[in-house]
């Protein structure tokens, strides 16, 4: 039999959007007949493209005892205040009863029980090409909890307590934000996905001992195209396999995570969004938190901490070029000159997908920086993460588009004189990229000469415009990650340092304000 052809018209698919193309494509799959699942004789749930906050949560039916269904896939983020609210995450492989969330401050003593929700993901198949996939994510939020303080917890459902003796040996601990700035460490990089390396990059974090993590996107890789068009692949059950894979480090190291372009899954609405909801439960305070999981912010210590949707900037990208309406962008401005006035903030750090400086494959992106290059130096962000280009490449001070000051190899440099440092950390473990043709790799110890390069970056319209650069400092074509540990105190300083998943120093800098 013909394998019927569900795929949008190219010239229909480029005037919709992602919410419209999904729902062309769930119209004709369900006038097809071919959405008949498990979920459904079950009793149904969420379907693909309903993963909204304002969607009833799943049913508590399931065919399994609750005894029987183990939980995996843990994953932690703060809520809006890091000090005092935690957010844990976990996937079950089918509906269970009563989720909940046991806590306290000794493994032995796990008095404390919160309810947590269920939110019911379905991706319909395509008959003879993938199959319905019904995935069950888990949430609770734990508030009112006390800064600077060790957690134990467990996570459970009617059936399966996690404080029986049996079950003792999954309680985790976590924990919270000081009450007042004092010295830590945090690690970010983008671009992971499920692969030996992928494995490799969480193993060599976690011996950093990290409070926190930042994903700066394309998280796992399920979309494998990344246009955010529902012709890309997709196979939903890799994330399956991302979340056990970063069990060990993200049940205890909370994992603030954004948006890339290959998590754009336009199966899901608004705006290719309602996965990465199901999946996460991060800070509620960005412009729209019911349609941007990947935009907020929080206050960790003496940093400020500003996550953004580049996909909304893209003009390499467009899918989701222009869809906040001018929201993130205006949010955005408010966010900063907040944090500049927060008493106890050093420093400021935004992390996003798409790169602004970047000379490997994708290179810069003009859309990112017509939207927000004029923020970062207005109220002079410190430091921005990118993923994106799938190695590590790190700028000089860039003010007004140029080098503002050299920052060598173990430099210093100061935002508020100097301009800002750009990093790319895109070695988070999918296949490298490379760097333009006859630019040689250059980095802590193996620093080779510095000259132009180049290079290019995208314009409106899908157009790439060549350009030649000064700025960039550092590259490196290996899988790698960023270590920035921040103190606080009469002489703050970030000490910015990107590491090999050997954990061989490849780059490090330091950033001062006033010095």
């Amino acid at each position: 039999m013909d394998v019927p052809d569900f795929g949008i018209p190219p010239r229909l698919a480029a005037r919709m959007s992602m919410a419209e193309q999904y729902e062309y494509l769930r119209g004709r799959l369900v006038s097809r007949r071919t959405l008949v699942t498990a979920g459904a004789l079950a009793g149904g749930g969420l379907v693909a493209g309903c993963g909204s906050r304002s969607a009833s949560p799943a049913p508590a039916t399931s065919a399994v005892r609750g005894s029987a269904v183990v939980p995996f896939g843990r994953h932690l983020a703060f809520g809006t205040d890091p000090r005092t609210r935690m957010r844990i995450s976990w996937q079950v492989p089918s509906a269970v009863r009563g989720p909940f969330v046991r806590i306290g401050t000794r493994p032995d003593d796990l008095g404390r029980r919160v309810a947590a929700e269920i939110r019911h993901l379905r991706t319909p198949g395509v008959q003879g090409v993938r199959p319905v996939v019904e995935q069950y994510y888990v949430h609770a939020a734990l508030d009112g909890l006390a800064p600077g303080t060790t957690y134990y917890y467990g996570v459970g459902h009617d059936g399966r307590d996690p404080a029986a003796p049996e079950h003792r040996a999954t309680i985790t601990p976590f924990r919270t934000a000081p009450a007042r700035p004092e010295r830590f460490v945090f690690t970010a990089f983008g671009d992971q996905g499920v692969s030996r390396a992928g494995k490799s990059a969480d193993d060599a974090l976690l011996k950093q001992d990290p409070a926190f993590h930042l994903h700066a996107g394309d998280i796992c890789y399920a979309d494998g195209n990344g246009t955010g068009r529902t012709s890309d692949g997709y196979d939903a059950r890799e994330w399956d396999r991302f979340l056990l894979q970063n069990d060990p480090v993200a049940r205890s190291v909370p994992w603030m995570v954004t948006t890339g372009n290959h998590d754009m899954e336009a199966w899901y609405s608004p705006d290719g969004y309602g996965g990465q909801y199901a999946r996460f439960a991060l800070p509620d305070n960005g412009f729209d938190p019911h349609g941007a999981p990947g935009v907020y912010s929080f206050t960790y210590g003496n940093v400020g901490f500003v996550a953004l949707d580049a996909n909304d900037a893209s003009y390499e990208i467009p899918a989701n070029l222009g869809y906040s309406g001018g929201r993130q962008t205006a949010w955005l401005e408010r966010r900063l000159k907040e944090l500049r006035a927060e008493a106890g903030v050093d420093f400021v750090v935004v992390f996003f997908h798409h790169c602004a400086y970047s000379t490997s494959s994708h290179a810069s992106d003009g859309g990112i920086r017509d939207a927000w290059l004029p923020l970062f130096a207005r109220y002079q962000v410190d430091l921005v993460i990118n993923g994106h280009n799938h190695v590590y490449e790190r700028t000089d001070a860039v003010r007004d588009g140029a080098v503002g000051r050299e920052v060598p190899v173990g430099g210093t440099t100061d935002p508020a004189r100097d301009g800002i440092v750009y990093v790319t950390a895109g070695g988070g473990g999918r296949d490298l990229y490379a760097f333009p043709s006859g630019v040689e790799d250059s980095y802590e110890g193996h620093v080779t000469r510095h000259g132009a390069v180049s290079s290019f970056h995208w314009a409106k319209g899908q157009h790439n415009v060549a350009e030649t650069v000064e700025w960039s400092r550092v590259r490196y074509t290996g899988f790698s990650f960023l270590k920035v540990e921040a103190e606080a105190g009469t002489a703050p300083r970030l000490t910015v340092s990107a590491l090999a998943h050997s954990g061989a120093r490849i780059d490090h800098f330091e950033i001062r304000r006033g010095g």
